[in-house]
């Protein structure tokens, strides 16, 4: 039996949950480099319980939807923040705590120039890039010990576009 969920749009209203979007929406809040750049400043909490931040770049294999949800995973040591090294649409796939275990999810689907900043111990599918290429700068915990708790769905859910 498989579960269905529709994609929605990536707002900061929407996803504030679970954690903070990246973009440059409004004015900046700073003007620098001679006036020729617009600062979007501090836009995300990156919160470790320990060890340092580090910047990864992830390349993950393009995906279709309709998606197969069958596992979604959290960082309970760290926030995860995700910036698409392209410009192109890209999925994001979270769900509530509910007692140790995720709830429903909930899929948005990430517009060219969003990223997205998940909180520590937040439940999240993995990255789900729609078109190629699927290159990604990450940043998060680096340190020793386990930060990685993965569930899987006894019911898969079908992540199914938009239709409105």
């Amino acid at each position: 039996m498989s579960r269905e969920i529709r994609t929605e749009p990536l707002t900061a209203e929407a996803f504030a949950p679970f954690g903070e979007v990246l973009e440059a929406r409004g004015d900046p809040d700073r003007i620098i480099n001679q006036g020729m750049c617009g600062r979007h400043h501090d836009r995300a909490r990156l919160d470790f319980a320990d060890g340092q931040a580090g910047i990864s770049v992830f390349d993950a294999v393009p995906r279709d939807l309709p998606y197969r949800l069958d596992m979604v995973e959290r960082h309970p040591a760290g926030s995860q923040a995700f910036v698409p090294m392209h410009g192109n649409p890209w999925l994001v796939i979270v769900a509530p705590d509910n007692a140790g275990f995720p709830g429903i999810p909930r899929a948005f689907v990430a517009e060219p120039g969003q990223g997205v900043n998940y909180r520590r111990g937040t439940w999240h599918g993995v990255l789900t890039p729609l078109v190629a290429p699927g290159l990604f700068s990450v940043i998060d915990r680096i340190g020793d010990g386990d930060n990685l708790e993965e569930h899987w769905f006894e019911a898969p859910y079908t992540v199914l576009r938009y239709q409105g």
